[in-house]
């Protein structure tokens, strides 16, 4: 896959379901940014796809 596609992914993916995320709106209010972003790294489905494309990125 090319450099470019994979970027244009990412950001479809990003746009369709972090954007709007009721998951990660709610935790930043109860517990803040920091546990908010752990949250989408460590646990979230979208986030590890999301680590998958990074890594073919890199």
């Amino acid at each position: 896959m090319k450099r470019k596609q994979l970027f244009l992914e990412v950001e479809e993916i990003m746009e369709t379901y972090c954007v709007d995320c009721l998951v990660k709106e709610t935790l930043r209010k109860e517990k803040g940014k920091t546990s908010a972003h752990r949250f989408c790294i460590t646990q979230c489905t979208v986030g590890d796809k999301l680590k998958k494309y990074g890594k073919k990125l890199s």
